[in-house]
């Protein structure tokens, strides 16, 4: 038998395991919403793409293999998708895309609503609004909407370009990424870490880019969509590895 069999064989029995035993009594989450397997995983991608566009049938997949939605199987092992199997992958992809958190993160949060029954239903993250009532979320917004939803001083903003965590574009605008980034840099020095620091930060990101662009080379040189796909999930592995790794650093200190 092959590792890659094997493993595909262990995923199966821990999904069995979990839909017999180890979900709550109460219904894994989201709750009252139809259980019943009738999707196949392409129906869900479609169903999904009108939100989130770069999402595909290897994501899907791999988010399972994650343990954070766990279809249902039916014969040769063809996996099944309910309403709430839709939903709670629809939560997983905006929490991941509109929060930037890692996958650990994500799972922590659906064990929680898995365990908990009385726990409220998760919020959308609040869109950000321009002074003419548009919505910038996903688009780019001028510096005096960053300042304003940010809470940064144009100077801090100077200096976070400077140390590169952020950049606008070719017309003065930044992304919501670099919103998002400004957020968790003023969060980082209001605890004592001067922005000048976070150099460091990005530097470090920047090799960790660099080692995956070189394991995923290979497989771009046949197919760009395919190594763009790798790429992005050896970056959520990597992440998590990161953020274990730097807890357990952190602990060491005291």
């Amino acid at each position: 038998m092959s590792a890659a069999t094997a493993r595909s064989k262990k995923r199966a029995s821990s999904s069995s395991l979990l839909e017999a035993s180890e979900r709550p009594a109460g219904g894994s989450w989201p709750r009252g919403i139809s259980r019943e397997p009738v999707m196949k995983i392409g129906q869900v991608v479609d169903l999904l793409k009108v939100e989130f566009p770069a999402l595909s049938i290897s994501k899907v997949r791999y988010l399972e293999g994650e343990g954070l939605i766990s279809p249902h199987r039916v014969g040769n092992g063809y996996r099944r998708y309910s309403q709430a199997d839709l939903e709670r992958l629809r939560y997983a992809l905006a929490v991941q895309r509109d929060e930037y958190l890692p996958l650990h993160v994500i799972r922590d949060r659906l064990a929680h609503l898995d365990a908990d029954a009385e726990a409220p239903a998760p919020q959308p993250v609040a869109r950000v609004v321009a002074r003419d009532g548009q919505i910038v979320d996903d688009g780019p917004m001028d510096l005096e909407a960053l300042l304003t939803h940010s809470g940064a001083s144009e100077s801090q903003i100077e200096e976070l370009v400077s140390v590169g965590l952020i950049s606008p574009d070719v017309r003065g605008r930044y992304s919501q990424q670099n919103l998002r980034t400004v957020r968790l840099a003023m969060e980082i020095t209001r605890k004592g870490v001067p922005l000048r620091n976070l150099r460091a930060v990005r530097a470090s990101a920047e090799r960790e880019a660099d080692t995956i662009d070189q394991a995923v080379a290979p497989r771009r040189s046949r197919s760009r969509s395919a190594g763009e796909e790798t790429a992005r999930e050896l970056a959520e592995l990597v992440a998590d590895l990161h953020t274990i790794l730097l807890r357990r650093a952190v602990d060491a200190l005291g």
